[in-house]
């Protein structure tokens, strides 16, 4: 008898402060294994999900998908019941059947993040954006050195423990600096085909060390040309930092994460790219 289980594509979103990232490890709390529990519950069988990606620990994903196998199509709401057993930092905004064997890693073509940045201290954003309590940042080359970053494939220089992956290239089709009328906030959005460890946060570390004056362009520039690691790598901090989008050859769909569409596109503030 041929086994073949149904594979179905969950998008959801998680606000990722209390976890130790996505993936499953022993002992911490994790992403991954909160869901394979609440659907082996609602299931009644072992559960094992394949997520679209890695977030470090304390990022957020207001879009991320998942596929999993299952051999019988369930006789109950489980979107319903699997957003009601779920704590509230994660939410199921879509169960899609699937035809074949899609996956949700590999079939990926483009990710996009973007990272919040605040320079004042507020109560209200200490969760979701990243507190820099800096002054007259120099946007105008912090923004000239995001504009290298398309230019450039090989992200050696801005990986954490580069020696220990197959490779190091990155295919980054768009980067981009924004700034709010008074530059009291920033953000920074980039889109690639795959990511390396920690390459976002170090980068955005890089863009502030620019623009407080301690790193020039041109320095900048020299690692992605040189494929050389600083000697000094501070990435930036987590809780600013979100995967906003994930698109499939079959599968293109917008957030539905009001909360970050909120950050990028209104709350108070009229984003201008830099």
């Amino acid at each position: 008898m041929i086994y073949n289980p149904l594979r179905y594509f969950f998008h959801i979103a998680y606000h990722g402060a209390r976890y130790s990232g996505w993936q499953k490890h022993p002992k911490i709390l994790n992403v991954q294994e909160v869901l394979e529990t609440a659907m082996g519950r609602l299931l009644k069988k072992q559960i094992a999900i394949v997520g679209c990606g890695r977030t470090d620990a304390g990022v957020h994903a207001s879009q991320f998908f998942f596929h999993v196998d299952i051999d019988n199509e369930w006789d109950f709401d489980l979107f319903f019941r699997l957003n009601k057993i779920l704590p509230d930092d994660i939410a199921i905004f879509d169960i899609i059947p699937m035809n074949g064997r899609p996956h949700a890693r590999f079939d990926a073509t483009q990710r996009a993040y973007d990272y919040f940045i605040h320079t004042y201290k507020d109560p209200f954003l200490s969760n979701y954006s990243s507190l820099y309590p800096i002054y007259n940042l120099d946007l105008d080359k912090m923004k000239a050195a995001a504009a290298l970053l398309p230019l450039y494939n090989d992200y050696r220089g801005f990986c954490k423990g580069p020696d220990r992956i197959e490779h190091t290239l990155c295919y980054v089709s768009s980067a981009a600096l924004f700034s709010d009328v008074n530059g009291d906030k920033l953000r920074f959005h980039i889109s690639a085909n795959r990511f390396l460890s920690k390459m976002i946060r170090i980068i955005v570390g890089k863009l502030l060390e620019i623009g407080r004056g301690e790193m020039s362009v041109d320095e900048f520039e020299h690692y992605l040309i040189n494929k050389e690691t600083p000697k000094a790598i501070i990435p930036a901090y987590p809780q600013g930092l979100y995967l906003s989008k994930v698109t499939y050859p079959y599968l293109d769909i917008p957030s539905r994460s009001l909360f970050t569409s909120i950050l990028r596109n209104n709350m108070d503030i009229d984003w201008q790219e830099v």
